[in-house]
């Protein structure tokens, strides 16, 4: 068992099934990239560098792709509360699996072509 696997089975019950739908979500986008515990939290990075990072809050999830990653998708992200480089997924809504999905994309990307 991963360390990703043992984060997601030690979260709450309500929360483990929606951390496991980013998980896979991003695997399907991005499967090339890394899995490993960063920051105390589930993260994805390429070519050593950090991707985007995921994990659990009281009343949300929060997903983290970096400014960069917040800054290209302003518009899709405008619904949620956010920071400088996260923003968070209630739990009382859906996930927006799509919206995961292209971000990870985006940052894979930009790491790809050696961009931050």
């Amino acid at each position: 068992m991963s360390d990703v696997d043992r984060f997601i089975q030690g979260s709450p019950p309500e929360i483990r099934e929606r951390l496991q739908q980013i998980r896979d979500a991003i695997k399907l986008a991005v499967p090339d990239a890394t899995e490993l515990i960063n920051y105390g939290i589930p993260t994805f990075q390429i070519g050593g560098k950090n991707m985007v990072h995921y994990g659990p809050g009281k009343n949300h999830i929060g997903f983290y792709a970096t400014p960069d990653g917040h800054a290209e998708f302003e518009d899709d992200l405008n619904k949620f509360k956010r920071g400088k480089g996260s923003v968070q997924f209630p739990l009382d809504q859906d996930l927006p699996l799509d919206l995961i999905t292209r971000m990870s994309i985006f940052r894979a990307e930009q790491l790809k072509k050696g961009e931050k």
